[in-house]
């Protein structure tokens, strides 16, 4: 054999080499996010079960006091040796877009979506249109669920997904909003984006303050009663620092199909990253 075939054949032998490794890198790689993946998956599915035993234990509390709640509370709920913080609200802290008044509506589509007046009050008023006009059944075409606000004309995906963390759909009431129990960004509807306002509330209701500052908010939007339907969000610890949110959504008083006198009718499930630590 020449010298240059020797050279054409280790060219070979090296490029055949480099192709092996790569895909023995890639096959390391991709089984490795493969056991991230199992484990993640895994991770949430103790996580989730974990989460809902516990609210299981603050339903049951709930029901057997005989009160509705109204307005935020916290505890630390004991189970299978963790101890899961389990936050309790009325669902009457967010916005009822099936009763909530077009001026609150178009509030929050400023607000919260960003729209200017022009476009937020037309928007707000189609909202009211469609849950009012009568659908095939001659009934009025309410919503079920947040989601069915993309069938409005108009309400386009970027503006769903700003207002969609805000509102709730089917609760009844006088379609008020209880601020002891709604989240910032719903506060900063009702306080016309005054985050100085906001802040000092939340600050207030931290401490349980008595008699709470609530001028900042238009009185003609709150409600300061309890809700049939109750949200619950427990945090579960992950051994790596991290956590899962469960979110719940309850019909306290709606016996389910499991016999418990409450039905879930929303559920999702978040991860948290670990803490990054400083340098």
């Amino acid at each position: 054999m020449s010298c240059r075939q020797r050279g054409l054949a280790l060219v070979a032998v090296l490029w055949l080499v480099a192709a092996l490794s790569l895909m023995a890198t890639a096959m390391t790689q991709s089984v490795r996010s493969e056991a991230r993946t199992t484990a993640r998956t895994r991770d949430l599915v103790v996580a989730s079960a974990l989460g809902e035993s516990a609210m299981q234990l603050a339903l049951q509390s709930l029901v057997v006091s005989g009160k509705r709640p109204d307005r935020l509370v916290r505890d630390e709920v004991p189970y299978a040796g963790t101890l899961v913080a389990v936050q309790a609200a009325p669902l009457n802290g967010y916005i009822d877009i099936n009763r909530a008044p077009v001026e609150l509506l178009a509030q929050m589509l400023q607000t919260a979506a960003g729209l200017p007046p022009d476009r937020a009050g037309p928007l707000a008023h189609a909202i009211v249109e469609h849950r009012t006009t009568a659908g095939p059944s001659g009934r009025p075409d309410t919503f079920e669920a947040p989601e069915d606000l993309l069938r409005v004309p108009g309400l386009e995906y970027p503006v769903y997904a700003g207002i969609a963390p805000l509102v709730t759909a089917g609760l009844g009431g006088s379609g008020g909003v209880n601020p002891l129990a709604a989240p910032p960004q719903v506060l900063r509807v009702l306080a016309a984006g005054n985050d100085a306002a906001v802040a000092h509330f939340l600050a207030g209701r931290e401490a349980d303050q008595v008699g709470l500052d609530q001028s900042a908010f238009n009185a003609a939007w709150l409600d300061s009663g309890g809700s049939e339907g109750v949200e619950l969000v427990a945090r579960v610890p992950l051994a790596d620092g991290g956590a899962v949110r469960v979110v719940r959504r309850y019909f306290l008083g709606a016996r389910g199909t499991d016999g418990l006198p409450w039905r879930v009718f929303h559920a999702e499930n978040f991860f948290e990253p670990p803490a990054v630590s400083g340098p």
